[in-house]
């Protein structure tokens, strides 16, 4: 397959139907080279399709070497997902506690000393921990889960971007060795879309500041001064519209999908177009593009495509 037929297929442009037996097939040839990829991985992009969330992290980050590449023995790792609303998981305004789960698993499984998770929320922060389902997730695989409502949590960094010159961060993530973003795709009213580069907002504190200078600057800006170690990035269901927060069920569209990479420029920009959208259409792809913060450019990428 040439790239861009893959590009199609992978990135929800075309519909490919693929028997199960056909796929059972395909995998079990190739389990020698998948235990090449684990061992060294040459991809820069991993997206995953027709599984559930966990199952499709598992695959996605073994062909990306497993979590061991990204988590030493002895990390301090911060995993931030959307947790920002106050609403149960099948309305997918927050991250799908299945997938926050299973990566906080696998990095304990990787030797992680603790595993924190955390979100600045919109809504009154414990009922979303709750009812989103990600609290119980996390709690069942062995990670902490920590509170983000307070200023007092938040310290001063200098990020010197175009726009953004400084922020307030969380602590957890100032600390962190490991610091790990999934967000999930979904529609927004100011930003078109929210995914991996705008979840980052829920890293800080005085984030009305952005809204009020130029939203999309400051979030490249942000990316840019915070460098993340992984994107994985969830859309097993995706709101399409009515976004973040969403008005019902009738807003989200299931597209069993997943993308997982170190580029967060990249990991949006293929997010993006699973959502329907080109990268350069969405202002804070273009510009942490431009910056260097990660390529946008998909032809450019050695993407690996996994069916499950």
């Amino acid at each position: 397959m040439d790239r861009r037929s893959f590009l199609r297929s992978t990135l929800g442009l075309s519909t490919v139907i693929v028997s199960s037996s056909s796929i059972s097939s395909v995998f079990h040839t190739l389990s020698a080279q998948q235990r090449l990829e684990k061992a060294v991985s040459p991809y820069d992009l991993v997206a995953v399709r027709g599984g559930e969330p966990d199952v499709m992290f598992r695959r996605g980050i073994d062909a990306l070497g497993g979590m061991s590449t990204f988590v030493k023995k002895g990390s301090r790792v911060v995993i931030k997902p959307n947790i920002g609303w106050d609403v149960t998981p099948e309305r997918a305004a927050n991250t799908n506690p299945k997938l926050v789960g299973e990566v906080v698993k696998a990095c304990l499984e990787a030797g992680a000393r603790e595993v924190v998770v955390f979100d600045h929320t919109c809504d009154q922060w414990q009922r979303c921990y709750s009812n989103s389902g990600i609290e119980k997730a996390v709690l069942d695989a062995g990670g902490k889960l920590i509170p983000g409502h307070s200023e007092g949590y938040y310290h001063p960094v200098q990020v010197n971007g175009k726009a953004l010159k400084e922020a307030k961060e969380h602590e957890a993530v100032l600390n962190a060795d490991v610091f790990i973003n999934i967000p999930v795709l979904k529609h927004h009213g100011s930003t078109k879309v929210s995914i991996a580069m705008k979840n980052l907002m829920g890293n800080v504190w005085n984030r009305g500041i952005w809204h009020a200078t130029d939203l999309h600057q400051c979030i490249a800006d942000f990316a840019a001064y915070r460098k993340t170690t992984l994107t994985i990035i969830d859309a097993y269901a995706v709101m399409k519209r009515n976004g973040p927060r969403g008005v019902s069920v009738s807003d989200v569209t299931i597209m069993k999908a997943q993308i997982i990479s170190k580029d967060i420029v990249a990991a949006d920009a293929a997010a993006v177009k699973l959502f329907g959208l080109e990268p350069e259409s969405v202002h804070y792809i273009r510009y942490a593009a431009e910056m260097n913060v990660g390529t946008m450019n998909l032809e450019k990428l050695n993407i690996k495509r996994i069916a499950v």
